[in-house]
């Protein structure tokens, strides 16, 4: 963001080249520095305003991240500015990452009862009730889990970790029962096990800076090629026998996504470029999970008798799952993770809570109460990041968001 002083370019030279010999012998980064601390009336550094203003003790002070840059861990923030509100902005960065964490009840309990039902029919011998559920599908959201817990372990987001790390062992534990049942073929079980046994290890040790560079480039390139294969398969599936049932799509896909990854490595992309393929895999993986209401709104067009079997609990802590992650996103300007989390709160948790009302499924009470329940999360959460970051109207903090600037 541009300051709004304008110097002629001798003076900024001059200025800059003074900064860069103070700053060699200063313990704090140029960036970190006020703008208003920078210099006193006799163009010397102000310790004092700068012991008093630092920005160190700001644990997330962050740069809004443009969309294909997503990737990129805690860059340093540039915006607010108003040091007045240093606490309030400590005290709001500490409550977006307990609601984040707090995701995980809703989200356990989300899957839990599918767990406990599998194993109740597995002690009966009732295998066949098990067919019910396709392991295609839950090896979609596996692969996105694990996608997206590459992305927040790269970004040192550990609440956001732990959410995707527990969908990730919810999941298998889902896809285990479905092969102890038959349901799935076992070698595409072991292959997944494998996957899922090396995603986790990879991210532990990558999260802790204990990863050598080159093996965790290796699994960055296998989850790109996997999730940019899998997403346009599952867009096409969805609409058959609508249209032609086919794995061009899919194969497609993966053609580009490999030449891509290749194209990269071999030095053959422009900047722009590398970074695009650097966020392709937290991209594919939101966008994985933004497909999975698009597909249950159109099953519920299609058929409208299934909407009775949709749960409207499961609903509602689907909404509150990702809803409760939409502060952090927005706080830390993650375009990527807020798109995902409030798609997912409106059009899959929301959504379907509309739909069951829509078809009398259930009560008056319970639609209104979900309905100003999200009204009101969405407004206090973009009402108070504007707050902490001292600006004047919530139309810069989405602007931050979208634009990151």
């Amino acid at each position: 963001m541009a300051d709004s002083l304008v110097l002629p370019a001798p003076a900024i030279a001059a200025a800059n080249a003074q900064f860069s010999l103070r700053s060699r012998n200063c313990g704090f980064p140029p960036r970190l520095l006020p703008p208003k601390c920078l210099f006193s009336s006799k163009n010397k550094l102000n310790a004092l305003s700068l012991s008093q203003h630092s920005f160190l003790p700001l644990r997330h002070r962050l740069t809004p991240i443009p969309a294909l840059e997503s990737d990129v861990p805690h860059p340093l923030h540039k915006g607010s500015e108003d040091f007045k509100s240093k606490k309030d902005y400590e005290q709001w960065d500490s409550l977006t990452s307990t609601f984040s964490g707090a995701a995980n009840i809703p989200f356990l309990l989300l899957q839990l009862p599918q767990i406990i039902l599998n194993a109740r029919n597995l002690l009966a011998g009732n295998k066949t009730a098990l067919l019910a559920v396709p392991w295609l599908g839950m090896f979609t959201g596996l692969l996105g889990n694990l996608s997206l817990l590459s992305y927040f372990a790269k970004k040192k987001e550990k609440e956001a970790v732990v959410v995707q790390a527990l969908g990730v062992v919810s999941t298998y534990v889902v896809i285990s029962q479905l092969a102890m049942a038959e349901a799935m073929p076992i070698p595409y079980f072991v292959a997944t096990s494998v996957v899922v046994g090396s995603g986790l290890v990879l991210n532990f040790l990558n999260y802790f800076d204990m990863l050598n560079k080159t093996i965790w480039q290796f699994w960055e390139d296998f989850i790109t090629i996997g999730g940019l294969s899998v997403l346009p398969q599952i867009m096409w599936s969805t609409f058959t026998p609508y249209i032609p049932n086919s794995i061009l799509p899919g194969a497609v896909a993966f053609v580009l996504a490999v030449a891509a990854v290749t194209m990269k490595h071999m030095g053959k992309l422009s900047e722009e470029g590398v970074k695009f393929v650097g966020a392709i895999s937290g991209w594919t993986a939101t966008l994985l999970f933004m497909w999975m209401p698009v597909s249950q709104i159109w099953t519920n067009f299609l058929n409208p008798d299934n909407i009775k079997g949709l749960s409207a609990i499961s609903m509602l802590l689907a909404m509150i799952g990702n809803g409760l992650m939409i502060p952090r996103a927005l706080f830390i300007r993650d375009f990527m993770w807020f798109t995902g989390s409030t798609w997912a709160t409106l059009f899959y948790g929301y959504a379907n809570i509309l739909c069951l009302y829509f078809f009398n499924s259930i009560g008056r009470e319970f639609f209104v109460a979900a309905t100003v329940g999200l009204i009101s999360w969405l407004g206090m959460a973009l009402w108070r990041d504007t707050v902490v970051h001292g600006y004047e109207s919530p139309i810069r903090t989405l602007k931050e968001l979208v634009f990151g600037s």
